[in-house]
């Protein structure tokens, strides 16, 4: 998207943490300055109900007089995730082996963020998916709410299918997959 607003303009961030109860959070933007207000409805926009605390974010601000707003999200990158530790029911599956997995849309059955996992019903398919939240984490999300339409890459685990990536629903629009 090019610049269309005079007072817009685009720029990338992270984000410096998010909370869906409150409906806002913050980024900060690579290049310095104050924190840019990020509204929940924002985010919905984009098709996401929540975000990770340190996910790399592509937006539109917008200058207001209460102070820089985005008013538009173009990209969400999951944090760095070089140093954390791998998740042992992944198995040897690495980045690019979970990238060339389908997108299954799928519905969250339930999450618990406190006991950091919770289930989804794949469309079309009669069992349930397991979702960490250390999958959820590195895929870019703070949580997730019942009845969310989200897309999984999903592996057959130890304990059966479980979520390798959770992307957002219009995820596999935007990508044209």
């Amino acid at each position: 998207m090019t610049d269309t607003h005079p007072n817009q303009h685009e720029l990338i961030g992270r984000v410096k943490w998010f909370d869906p109860a409150k409906g806002f959070g913050f980024i900060v933007a690579e290049e310095g300055g104050g924190d840019i207000l990020l509204h929940a409805n924002v985010l919905r926009n984009f098709g996401q109900g929540s975000v990770a605390d340190n996910a790399r974010i592509r937006v539109i601000v917008q200058q207001t007089q209460r102070g820089a707003q985005a008013v538009e999200v173009l990209e969400i990158l999951p944090p760095d995730t070089e140093e954390a530790a791998p998740i042992e029911d992944l198995g040897d599956s690495d980045a690019a082996t979970i990238a060339a997995l389908p997108l299954e849309p799928a519905r969250v059955k339930w999450f618990d963020k406190v006991k950091g996992f919770g289930f989804a019903n794949v469309y079309g398919r009669p069992e349930d998916v397991f979702i960490h939240i250390e999958v959820l984490r590195r895929s870019g999300f703070a949580d997730l709410q019942p009845g969310e339409a989200v897309c999984l890459r999903v592996i057959e685990g130890k304990r059966g299918r479980m979520a390798a990536q959770v992307t957002a629903w219009d995820a596999a629009l935007r990508d044209g997959k």
